[in-house]
């Protein structure tokens, strides 16, 4: 089961080179996401997964809108099922960090 993490340890995870992932449609992705995140919609994560996250090891963040949102857990889950051994939700997601004021970015996913 993957680990609930809040606000200030997502940001220094983030800080570290952890991948953060937005597990919500393009459309969502593009208004806002947290700085260096990638799209990665619900619907494609095992493909993703392969093309995007090649370290099974390495840090990953994931997160969507907020607790009323399961898409990150799903996805982390999912991640886990598929062999990712340090993953991470970020349950209060994208509304907390706005509300904190933090920064965020805008602008279509980079093509893997």
């Amino acid at each position: 089961m993957p680990k609930n993490i809040g606000r200030d340890e997502v940001q220094k995870k983030i800080e570290a080179g952890a991948t953060v992932l937005e597990a919500l449609p393009a459309s969502y992705y593009e208004d806002k996401h947290l700085p260096g995140a990638l799209n990665f919609p619900l619907d494609d994560v095992d493909k993703l997964a392969g093309e995007l996250l090649q370290d099974k090891s390495a840090e990953i963040v994931v997160y969507c809108t907020d607790t009323t949102c399961n898409n990150s857990g799903i996805a982390a889950t999912r991640l886990e099922e598929l062999g990712y051994t340090n993953v991470h939700k970020y349950a209060a997601g994208k509304s907390d960090w706005i509300a904190a004021g933090l920064p965020t970015e805008s602008g279509p996913a980079a093509k893997a």
